[in-house]
């Protein structure tokens, strides 16, 4: 294994095949930037296109698309004058609604009203727009040009565009060209960190260089697989997979550049020293990467079809990065000579800096009150984990997904003021004619429903519009939904589904909640597994695990006060924690990898515990940095006006760094101090003598004279 290992490493560092590497990634970056930009294209952001085909939302729209064009937003625009609305007014917006039914895209016939409000002072025009497979997009350009419409002459009247067709349009202006801004300032954050890290004026371009080729082919990949097989990406998808492919790239670069510079030391010569490098690094790079893409791909079992897309999507982008961070990043490396490290070159022959750097320091201190070091951490995770009482991730209403007061927001508060807080988005009940008349009358009969339609036959179905008393995106809403279900299920060969935007938001909530029941023990169960055959242990990858989710929980507590305290979010995701979950879990077993293999490999050399001393001074400092590579790039989501993304980056970025600077370089060189050898039970690591933790404080003080 290890000669086949060497030949593969001798690619990329090979003294002519490396410009083969070279050439080979320019070509594939030619053919993939045109492509690349075309991923906005495919996304698909309407919550009703990621439920399963059996939800009984789906079903509706499955019915609705026989007698009206799909992807079909209903809006309202919303007009408003506090001392009463004046003749003028009202001339106005009759001939408002006039000018909405020429706006391209609007449904014909759909435009109703105005209806005057029961204290005169509001009115409300309903239409319904075809975005067609414009989505979002199609949806702004409408609302943009009803806006302009409902704003020309209105002489101190106040008009406003909400419904799902407003929130889509405000959605859509909210990520409109963040992917651009997501990208520099991801850019921005590697290079500050990389200088600092390098402190090298060239040589953060190489590593650059390698993430902006991933970055490219991984997009490319993903608007092939959208476009031609079926995977669902949104924006959401689409802007952590440019935060995740910089970070991770970056990650793998920090490792194999720190190897590098260690091999430097003892070859004379680059090509060989990056041979023995990738033949070091290389195993535990394609370890955690590979760790990381399957738990990623575990969410390819979920339900809801936008976690499930975002697994094989965030997937392909940590294998590209494994790929190219494996072949052009050592090729640029060796093209280059010694002095790209300037002013801190490494000099054949020297001494190796991390065994007696801050790292070593760290786990000498440790050594000689290990236990009492890994229970005291253990607890004051335990306490950050406690804040998880207070998550409320049941799920977001329109006006709390933004972080400002957008124009629908403030529409859907004057319309609530003023007439029933569902107009705009009823609820809707399909199912035989035969039976159409005891469906109105259930359906008229449930507690929320403030008037029912009278029934008309479509496509071969009594068709039935609701109002509901709630705004359509609160729980008062979904109660509703489910009492609607209840009743018009019980009317005997009815036949009866319900849906409507307010149905679909439920059937999406409840999708994202079986996800998380299903994904979060199976991503534990596989993580556990492939810690097991990776170790060669059994002991090890159950302490570990623990130590990741005990990182998990007290990460989420922490982002559980802030939501709560500090930004006063009314809540989270119903996709949230699952979300976290996976990229804390797999990007947390991800620092194992890389420093329980040193440690092993430290180990054969010496004996279990010193191995724990010597495997946390080589990778301590490589950690740190990677850490806050991918805790700065995960940051910049929080920039994003819209609270789940601002969540999301949050909680990610600051577990990350919580997880990379007290878990994996206290609490498990701690725990690694204390079990000793018995870490590695059963391998034969288990049976090789170490040093009792006396002995070891004996050592510690001319060890710390040493470093």
């Amino acid at each position: 294994m290890s000669a086949v290992a060497r030949r593969l490493a001798g690619i990329p560092a090979g003294s002519w095949t490396k410009w083969l590497v070279v050439g080979f990634w320019v070509v594939v970056v030619v053919a993939a930037y045109p492509l690349q930009n075309k991923l906005n294209s495919v996304e698909k952001n309407d919550s009703s296109a990621w439920l399963p085909a059996s939800a009984e939302s789906v079903k509706v729209l499955d019915v609705q698309a026989r007698f009206q064009p799909p992807n079909t937003y209903p809006g309202v625009v919303v007009y408003y004058r506090s001392s009463g609305l004046t003749a003028a007014d009202r001339a106005k917006a009759a001939a408002d609604a006039q000018r909405f039914a020429g706006i391209a895209g609007v449904v014909p016939g759909t435009v109703t009203g105005p209806v005057a409000s029961a204290d005169g002072t509001a009115m409300q025009t309903l239409v319904s727009v075809n975005v067609g497979t414009q989505g979002w997009n199609g949806a702004e350009k409408a609302v943009d040009a009803m806006r302009v419409i409902a704003g020309a002459g209105a002489h101190g009247l106040a008009s406003h565009v909400t419904g799902f067709l407003g929130y889509a349009a405000d959605s859509n202006k909210v990520f409109k060209g963040l992917s651009s801004t997501l990208l520099f300032a991801a850019l921005a954050v590697v290079i500050v960190i990389l200088l600092i890290t390098y402190r090298s004026p060239v040589l953060w371009l190489l590593p650059v260089i390698s993430s902006g080729v991933a970055l490219v082919t991984a997009t490319a990949v993903v608007y092939l697989l959208a476009a031609h097989a079926g995977l669902t990406v949104n924006e959401e998808t689409a802007d952590i997979l440019y935060v995740l492919v910089f970070g991770a790239s970056t990650d793998y670069a920090l490792l194999i550049v720190a190897r590098y510079r260690e091999e430097l030391r003892r070859h004379d010569r680059r090509h060989p020293a990056m041979v023995e490098a990738l033949r070091r690094a290389g195993p535990a790079i394609i370890a955690s990467a590979s760790t990381v893409i399957i738990a990623l791909l575990m969410l390819s079992f979920a339900q809801l079809g936008s976690t499930k897309g975002m697994g094989p999507v965030l997937a392909i982008g940590v294998g590209v990065g494994m790929l190219v961070m494996l072949t052009l990043l050592p090729a640029l490396l060796v093209i280059f000579p010694r002095g790209v490290f300037w002013p801190y070159k490494p000099r054949y022959g020297s001494a190796e800096p991390t065994t007696r750097g801050l790292w070593a320091r760290v786990g000498w201190a440790i050594a000689p009150r290990a236990r009492l070091v890994w229970i005291s951490t253990a607890v004051l995770l335990g306490v950050l984990a406690l804040g998880l009482t207070g998550l409320k991730a049941s799920g977001l209403t329109n006006a709390q997904s933004f972080s400002g007061h957008p124009d629908s927001v403030t529409g859907e508060t004057v319309l609530a003021a003023h007439f029933p807080a569902g107009a705009g988005e009823p609820v809707i009940v399909i199912g035989s004619p035969a039976a159409a008349g005891p469906l109105r009358a259930a359906f008229a009969a449930t507690a929320g429903i403030a008037h029912v339609s009278a029934p008309v036959t479509l496509a071969g179905y009594a068709y039935l519009q609701g109002t509901l008393t709630a705004p359509p995106d609160s729980q008062a809403a979904y109660d509703t939904v489910d009492r609607v279900r209840a009743a018009v299920h019980a009317v005997p060969g009815a036949r009866a589904l319900v849906g409507g935007q307010s149905a679909v938001s439920l059937d999406v909530a409840r999708a994202s909640d079986h996800d998380r029941n299903l994904l979060l023990p199976l991503i534990l169960a596989v993580v556990l597994a492939i810690l097991a055959v990776l170790l060669r242990a059994l002991v090890a990858p159950l302490i570990l695990t623990a130590t990741v989710v005990l990182s998990f929980a007290a990460a989420l507590g922490v982002s559980s006060f802030f939501f709560n305290h500090v930004f006063g979010f009314g809540g989270a995701d119903n996709s949230f924690p699952l979300l976290v979950y996976v990229f804390l879990v797999a990007l947390g077993i991800d620092y194992n990898i890389f420093l329980m293999t040193r440690v092993r490999e430290e180990a054969h050399r010496s004996d279990a515990r010193h191995g724990a001393i010597a495997g946390l001074a080589a990778t301590g400092g490589v950690i740190t940095s990677a850490g806050f590579v991918l805790a700065g790039t995960f940051a910049v989501l929080a920039t994003i006006p819209s609270t789940f993304s601002t969540e999301l980056g949050f909680a990610v970025a600051f577990g990350i760094l919580l997880d990379t600077i007290i878990v994996r370089s206290v609490l498990v060189t701690a725990l690694n101090l204390d079990v000793g050898r018995w870490m590695w039970w059963p391998s034969r690591l288990a049976r090789k003598p170490d040093p009792t933790p006396t002995e070891l404080s004996h050592e510690r003080t001319s060890a710390l004279t040493r470093v």
